[in-house]
């Protein structure tokens, strides 16, 4: 199952206010991106975000749930209506985070 494109604008419009929030299709489904940095992705209907040391400690009842085969498992957020607590995951997870590394 492909992510809805309603799904997508939503989880988008609760992230509007974030600067430097952007996203990419990848294979049905879309990476996230917060300055550069990959912090998740929307995989079937789900917002997901990598699990940092912040993320884990910000959503200790998180449950952790694969976004696709193969990959590794990756914290689901559900305090979507918050927009301050998902500005402030993003701002913690950042520095946490690696930049992608640059294709040749």
């Amino acid at each position: 199952m492909s992510t809805s494109k309603e799904y997508l604008l939503f989880v988008l419009e609760q992230l509007r206010e974030i600067e430097g929030v952007s996203h990419r299709a990848m294979m049905g489904e879309y990476v996230l991106y917060y300055q550069g940095k990959v912090i998740g992705g929307i995989y079937d209907n789900r917002f997901l975000v990598k699990p940092t040391a912040s993320a884990v400690s910000m959503m200790p009842d998180a449950a952790w749930e694969l976004p696709y085969d193969g990959a590794k498992k990756m914290l689901r957020v559900d305090d979507l209506e918050n927009k301050a607590f998902l500005k402030e995951l993003l701002e913690k997870m950042y520095d946490e985070l690696p930049f992608p590394k640059k294709r040749k």
